[in-house]
This record gives C-alpha cells, sequence and structure tokens, in this order.
C-alpha cells in the first residue's frame, strides 16, 4: 500500500500525518467556505487536527504503555464530553450558524490536553502550532478565494408562498442555478415568508447584481445575503 511506510512511529511519519491532516483539512474547508456553509475552512481544518492527534496519542500510548487499555477508555470520556460542552458555544441567529470554531478549538484543545498529559509533548506542540496558522492564516486565504465564488447564499422576504414560483422562473431566466431552496413559514400571520437560497451562476456576477436582479421583482420584499 501506498500509505504503509507512514504508520510506523517515528518523528517523521509524525510531521507527515499532521501536514496531510493539515492540507485535507484545508481542502475540505475551502470548498465549504465557498459554498457559504456554517462550518468553514477554519473548524474543519481544527477538528481533523484535533482528530489525527487523538489517533497519534493513541499510538503513543501503546508503543510506550502496552496493556493499559483503560487509559484510552478515559480518554474516549473526555473527547465525548468536551463534545457536549462546545455545543453550547454555537448560537443561530438570524439564520447563521456562529460559534462553531470555537466549539472545534475547545474539543481539538481537549485532545491536545490528553497528549500532553500521557507525555507525548511533541505532538501536542505540534498540532497546537498547526492550529493557531490555520485559524489565522486561512481566514486571509478564504477570503480571497472566495472573491471569485459563483455561490451566493442569501434570504428574501415574500409577502405570500405563491410569488415564489415566479421568483425561480425570474432566477433560472437570468442563467442562475438554484442549489438548494429552503422555505421558513412565519410564526404569525400576516408576516412575509422567508426563503432561503443558495445560488450558482454560470457566469461570474457580483454581488450588487444579484442584489439588484432580486429587488427589480414587485414580489420581494427584502433580501439579505448571509456570510
Amino acid at each position: 500500500m501506498i500509505f504503509e511506510n507512514f504508520s510506523e512511529w517515528n518523528m517523521q511519519n509524525i510531521l507527515i500525518r499532521i501536514i496531510v491532516s493539515t492540507v485535507i483539512g484545508t481542502i475540505i474547508g475551502f470548498d465549504r467556505g465557498m459554498k457559504h456553509r456554517g462550518a468553514g475552512t477554519k473548524t474543519i481544518t481544527v477538528v481533523c487536527l484535533g482528530a489525527t492527534l487523538v489517533m497519534l496519542t493513541e499510538q503513543y500510548i501503546q508503543f510506550n504503555f502496552p496493556g493499559l487499555a483503560n487509559m484510552t477508555r478515559m480518554a474516549a470520556q473526555v473527547i465525548s464530553g468536551v463534545g457536549f460542552l462546545g455545543v453550547g458555544t454555537i448560537i443561530v441567529s438570524n439564520h447563521q450558524v456562529k460559534g462553531l470554531t470555537t466549539a472545534a478549538t475547545l474539543w481539538a484543545s481537549a485532545c491536545v490536553g490528553l497528549s500532553i498529559g500521557i507525555g507525548f509533548l511533541e505532538g501536542g506542540v505540534l498540532i497546537t502550532l498547526m492550529m493557531l496558522i490555520s485559524l489565522h492564516v486561512s481566514p486571509h486565504l478564504e477570503k480571497f478565494l472566495t472573491r471569485n465564488s459563483r455561490y451566493f447564499t442569501l434570504i428574501i422576504d415574500i409577502e405570500k408562498v405563491q410569488y415564489l414560483r415566479e421568483i425561480i422562473s425570474e432566477i433560472k431566466g437570468a442563467d442562475i442555478a438554484i442549489e438548494s431552496l429552503e422555505i421558513m413559514k412565519p410564526s404569525t400571520k400576516g408576516q412575509p415568508t422567508s426563503v432561503y437560497l443558495v445560488l450558482r451562476t454560470r457566469q461570474r456576477m457580483e454581488a450588487s447584481q444579484i442584489y439588484d436582479l432580486m429587488m427589480q421583482s414587485e414580489k420581494v420584499i427584502s433580501m439579505d445575503f448571509l456570510s
């Protein structure tokens, strides 16, 4: 197998695993970030690095402390417990999810603590450095890439849901594809209906062009872009 040699326990393989984990997490994060999903580059990369550290720590335990299965059981309890704690940092406000990176960093930090507690200092230090680099550098890279993104996430308010068919027809007439659509019915009668849309343009367009297209329809009361 092509990756068989990287399973051996040595410093070179540890570095390779961490670097590969960072690259894979960043690639997945960029893909979601360009589509303006909730979990972007920072969140995915931090979670990927944290999971990598858990497996490195597991191998470290088996290599240096053979037969001590109870340690891995305790580590599993810590990881799952911190996962519940991280949920408390996630907030949904104005149709946007906030706090995912905080929750992921909290979980990954617990993994770092586990590795340091067992004596796997090099893994904990390297993962921490990679996490800090990802948290500070990847937002700038993601911002640069999303400038050329053809995906737009927006929410529009319309008086009646029956108007949606006409609006969809206008969107498709402008050579724009609808990736996803979600209707959020009002909680109070008489209030406008909100529609969550993810659009993909066939050709490069500016946000202002999308705004003008949507607002030229008399059926649309208001609209906002979601980041």
